[in-house]
């Protein structure tokens, strides 16, 4: 079976090209068959290398039917890659490289890496070549070190995994094994030496790939004897950046049932001088226009009783160290306030909040500094961030504030250790009204636990300040109407869900930054406004009902994730599935004797929040099929 691209039918396979550049295996009948290609450049001293990866470049993306198309460069090495489907059962991988400058190197490879996993019992065969290789006799001497061999391409077969890949013509191949875990690594030679500026290079390879699908049954156990923290509902992030939010911003509060909102605070605006006072401009209508309508967006929400998130993302010069850093200086991000104004700065705060209060009906919930452990755009320490919550907490209560502070309002999953010391401050913890993370990075389950377990220390709510999985992805779009990347938010949502407890997962954004709609403009797109697969997903996840709570839940297959919420008392229950993989029959196990009947909800590029009938329970259990490569819900009756 060959790999073949694009929105085909999903029986078919169907080749993964990620935005920056690296196809990332084959889906056949769903199921992913994980491979991953990538662009490198090894420069003349052999140390610095430099590989196309999330976030690494800064690449632009396109799809035109089948064709995907991704340019992006490796220092003075620009390339452009396109995946195409080329007919009948064959995809094809063209690659130009053009030099900016006359550049030295060891080389510029285009590298497919086989995972360790498929090595047992496999066959290695170079394509054509002019000499033999044995693959177990592989080492991990870096490609400086390597001989090449001249071949077409190569061969790898292993009981359930097989892969082709071919040029048009001999090359230089060299194979090696990754040092830290063991792949099989194959570097085609793009350009070895030295390239010349202007001058440019192709290459085209064509890729097959085949393996076992497992339709295995798949068994997801419900425990419900315990009860964990409630889900209060989906969120939405709605800071105010672009024309086009209006359209979205109404779309997403009239189609999803929303628990928590989070706003800007301009406070850049808001008080540009130490010693002004904005309530002076205030009241002379002197207030910039997106002072304004962030107002009124946070009046929105809580018209609406969507508790409202404050959150401020620069500093006024006056109130920081150093010149304003909206961008990283040696590697080091934001700035950190001016600890001699802290009076001024807790004073310029509490006045927007108070104004918000008194002006616009808006109690603020909690407060925040987005992402101050990496500087987005205000930088603390773990020790100023629990001094900050103790200060302005204890400041915000004599002027009779009820609001809280966020814990962390991390930029990830991984930075947990920002948060501790003022987990550990008693004197901080009674301004603590919920902790806070983004899920741009960390989703194993271990670092996703200290989150959960630092909630339950605390016994304060978890929150998902800002839910999505890319944050370059705003450098290229039309990322946001893939298939694939509908399907992995979800997937992360519901493994979330399970792992976290979290009270909510705020969506960045609901507004047209990061859309879960296109058309209208957005992004440039002048099509109708239109939900797209990744807003569907919303709306199934905001049917679930308010303030159930989490509850053990287990599947028998890695391919499917699964997140239950229930609350025993009332006798409801809901069930969260992302079937990752090939359709296969499902028993649910486990059911309380309250849970007869279940409504059943489904997602995928088919159906679009579609209820597809109900399911009745026997004896604890339910059984049905997961379509394939689907979000599915299942609501107790």
């Amino acid at each position: 079976m060959i790999a073949m691209v694009g929105f085909v039918e999903q029986g078919f396979s169907q080749a993964e090209l990620a935005p920056w550049g690296n196809v990332t295996g084959v889906r056949k009948q769903g199921q992913l068959l994980d491979f991953e290609t990538s662009l490198q450049y090894i420069k003349s001293d052999g140390i610095q290398i430099l590989t196309t990866e999330r976030e690494r470049q800064r690449p632009v993306y396109s799809r035109n039917g089948n064709r995907q198309t991704v340019n992006t460069n490796l220092d003075s090495l620009y390339f452009e890659e396109t995946l195409t489907e080329s007919g009948g059962e064959k995809a094809e991988l063209s690659i130009k490289l053009n030099a900016h400058s006359d550049t030295t190197l060891i080389g510029a490879y285009f590298i497919v890496r086989i995972p360790k996993k498929y090595h047992n019992e496999a066959q290695f065969g170079l394509t054509d070549a002019d000499q033999p290789l044995n693959i177990n006799n592989l080492t991990t001497a870096p490609v400086k070190e390597r001989s090449a061999s001249w071949a077409k391409g190569f061969e790898f077969k292993s009981a359930n995994f097989k892969i082709k890949v071919s040029g048009k013509e001999q090359d230089s191949i060299l194979v090696r094994k990754d040092e830290n875990n063991g792949d099989l690594l194959v570097y085609f030679t793009i350009r070895t030496k030295a390239i010349k500026r202007g001058e440019v290079i192709q290459k085209t390879y064509k890729l097959e790939a085949d393996g076992e699908v497992d339709k295995s049954a798949v068994v997801v156990t419900l425990n419900s004897s315990r009860q964990g923290r409630a889900f209060e509902g989906l969120g939405g992030n709605f800071r105010l950046q672009n024309p086009t939010d209006p359209q979205v911003i109404d779309y997403s509060l009239a189609n999803l049932r929303l628990a928590w909102g989070r706003v800007e605070l301009p406070w850049r605006l808001w008080q540009p001088e130490k010693d002004g006072n904005p309530l002076d401009a205030a009241r002379e209508n002197r207030l910039p226009a997106k002072i304004i309508q962030s107002m009124e967006m946070a009046q929105r929400l809580s018209k609406m009783g969507i508790p409202v998130i404050l959150s401020a993302w620069s500093a006024p010069d006056w109130a920081i160290v150093g010149t304003q850093n909206l961008n990283p200086v040696n590697g080091v991000w934001g700035n950190p306030l001016n600890n001699d104004v802290i009076t001024d700065i807790y004073r310029s705060l509490s006045r927007y909040i108070t104004y918000l209060k008194d002006n616009y009906g808006v109690e603020v919930k909690m407060f925040s500094f987005n992402e101050s452990d990496l500087g987005i755009n205000i930088r603390m320490t773990a020790q100023e961030h629990a001094d900050f919550i103790k200060g302005f907490g204890s400041y915000m209560n004599t002027k009779g504030l009820k609001t809280k502070l966020l814990l962390g309002d991390n930029s990830d999953a991984t930075t947990s250790a920002f948060i501790t010391t003022a987990m550990n401050d008693a004197a901080a913890r009674p301004y603590i009204g919920a902790i806070s993370f983004h899920s741009w990075r960390g989703w194993d389950t271990e670092t996703l636990k200290k989150w959960a377990d630092a909630a339950t220390q605390l016994n304060v709510p978890l929150l998902v300040g800002e839910g999505s999985i890319d944050a370059a992805a705003w450098q290229y779009p039309v990322i946001f109407q893939e298939p694939t990347y509908a399907i992995e938010e979800i997937n992360l949502y519901t493994r979330m869900l399970a792992i976290c407890q979290p009270a909510s997962i705020l969506q960045w954004q609901l507004t047209a930054d990061y859309s879960p709609l296109a058309g209208g403009g957005i992004f440039g797109d002048n099509g109708p406004l239109r939900p797209t697969q990744r807003f569907w997903n919303l709306k199934q996840l905001s049917l679930t009902p308010p303030n159930l709570y989490a509850m053990l839940v287990s599947s028998n297959k890695t391919e499917i994730s699964c997140a239950a919420l229930g609350d025993n008392s009332k006798g409801i229950y809901t069930i969260h599935l992302v079937n990752n993989g090939a359709d296969r029959q499902m028993t649910l196990k486990g059911l309380p004797a309250k849970a007869q009947k279940f409504k059943v909800y489904v997602t995928n590029t088919e159906n679009n929040a579609k209820e597809s009938g109900s399911k009745k329970a026997s004896n604890g259990q339910l059984q049905f099929k997961l379509p394939v490569r689907s979000y599915i819900t299942l609501i107790s009756e």
